[in-house]
């Protein structure tokens, strides 16, 4: 296995503008993405993050330090040459939300949900029109028809980097009302992500925590949280 790896070779890093859309130069030089595409940016807030993180780089170039580079790439590369793959697959998430399906025992745990739940869901009706209907137990129940195509228009009218964001509030959280919301400042992001993370935070109260587990939760939520910063630079 080889084990190059891109070492640093510019000195100055700079954001250029034309046209309303934003550019990251090494040394004078364009940035690209993987496949080759100009790094063209929607707004200065996001280019200047990318710029800042090609600064920080010393020696070997670590594509983990970056991001924003990388979320960037993905809206590029691939969301935006399957924009309504991927808005559709997200907009599935609304046919099996999280927050729909209620545990029907303990009865702690059952008011826990619906304190905590509920006022997402009530969000979801006055600010997107729709109001999901709750399930109990694991079966899946289809929603309505015509609820969903509403849920699914609004996910295909974002952007490319949008969708690159709203891809990570979807899929870490395990519902498309919580994307929604985060997205739109609800509440905060790390609030958010504790609601997604209802069920697993009840289960660790009764048997205790799970080092492995732990630790695999913490990389995901570290990717909704820049999942959110990513989509306010849109």
């Amino acid at each position: 296995m080889s084990t190059w790896k891109q070492k640093r070779f510019w000195e100055q890093v700079s954001v250029t503008e034309s046209e309303g859309r934003f550019a990251i130069e090494l040394d004078g030089r364009q940035v690209k993405t993987p496949a080759k595409a100009v790094l063209s940016l929607p707004t200065r807030a996001m280019a200047e993050a990318i710029a800042e993180e090609w600064r920080a780089q010393d020696g070997a170039v670590n594509p983990h330090t970056m991001p924003c580079t990388r979320s960037a790439n993905a809206a590029l590369d691939k969301v935006q040459i399957q924009h309504i793959e991927v808005a559709d697959m997200l907009a599935e998430y609304g046919d099996s939300d999280l927050l729909c399906y209620r545990a029907e025992s303990p009865i702690e745990l059952v008011q826990r949900q619906n304190e905590r739940w509920n006022p997402a869901l009530d969000w979801a009706a006055t600010e997107l029109g729709v109001r999901l209907i709750l399930r109990q137990g694991i079966q899946h129940q289809p929603q309505d028809a015509k609820a969903l195509q509403s849920l699914r228009t609004r996910v295909q009218a974002l952007s490319a980097f949008q969708l690159a964001a709203f891809h990570d509030l979807v899929s870490m959280s395990g519902s498309l009302i919580l994307g929604f919301a985060a997205a739109a400042d609800w509440r905060g992001a790390a609030e958010i992500w504790a609601l997604s993370r209802l069920d697993e935070l009840w289960q660790e109260e009764q048997w205790g925590p799970d080092d492995e587990a732990q630790a695999d939760t913490e990389i995901k939520r570290l990717a909704f949280l820049h999942a959110k910063r990513f989509y306010d630079f849109c």
